[in-house]
């Protein structure tokens, strides 16, 4: 859940404010009550990639890469 506050107390308690976001809360930044902006943690660099994760839930059929039937690649072509 997001925490809401005013802009005149997120001038006054700025640093508290960012620990809280790096943290991991979010902090709305309201004026004059109508929310104006959202300060969220930081995300240093890209995620790094997990490769398998499907691993046993996909199956490739054997004859995956074998050529098309002539009327289905026909149809790709746009010929009838």
């Amino acid at each position: 859940m997001a925490t809401i506050v005013n802009i005149h107390e997120a001038k006054t308690h700025l640093s508290k404010i960012v620990d809280q976001a790096a943290a991991g809360r979010e902090v709305i930044i309201a004026k004059a009550g109508r929310r104006v902006a959202k300060l969220v943690p930081f995300e240093s660099g890209p995620r790094a990639k997990k490769y398998g994760g499907l691993r046993g839930r996909i199956v490739v059929p054997d004859d995956f890469n074998a050529p098309l039937d002539p009327a289905v690649l026909a149809a790709f072509e746009g010929r009838s």
